[in-house]
């Protein structure tokens, strides 16, 4: 089984890359961001208490995410691998996916991060906020409360996935090839 960590902050890509990886690895994509807009769209209490704090650019918190996880984990048995994009964003949630993964017999193969400038970003956010709706994409302010969140609580997964000889840099700007 291969399984991916897709990390980034946001705008980085991680989202254009993963289909890309998905199609050539036959890999079942979680993406908490996905999984939490339909719980939004589907208007559940968690997908309500989730967009509250997405739109204020708050992580949404630990114990709900990590249950999203298993129980796509679960409900793909015969799945040749995952890619997680947009998750783990903490230590605490790589070691609770370690956990997790460990407990259905498998691991984490490689973290594949996309490295991208924060204007670069906020640009890439602002546009792709004119063609999906999402408030969270269209205010520059929350925008970079978010990259802020990234940098201070995710960047340092890096230090994590680096320790196991899982890390992986890889240039975030240029052609999508």
């Amino acid at each position: 089984m291969l399984n991916l960590v897709l990390f980034g902050p946001p705008g980085a890509g991680k989202g254009t890359q993963s289909a890309r990886l998905i199609e050539k690895y036959q890999l079942v994509h979680l993406s908490t961001g996905d999984i939490l807009r339909g719980e939004i769209a589907n208007g559940t209490p968690l997908g309500l208490e989730a967009k509250k704090l997405m739109d204020q650019g708050i992580l949404v918190p630990d114990e709900v995410v990590i249950g999203m996880i298993s129980n796509k984990l679960d409900s793909n048995p015969g799945a040749k691998g995952f890619i997680f994009d947009g998750f783990p964003r903490t230590k605490a949630q790589a070691a609770a996916l370690d956990q997790l993964l460990s407990e259905k017999n498998t691991f984490i193969n490689a973290m594949l991060a996309l490295n991208v400038n924060d204007e670069e970003l906020i640009q890439r956010l602002l546009s792709r906020g004119k063609d999906s709706g999402r408030p969270d994409d269209a205010n520059p302010d929350i925008i970079r409360k978010r990259i802020e969140e990234y940098n201070a609580k995710t960047a340092p997964l890096i230090d994590y996935y680096k320790a196991q000889d899982k890390y992986t840099s890889i240039e975030g700007v240029g052609t999508v090839d």
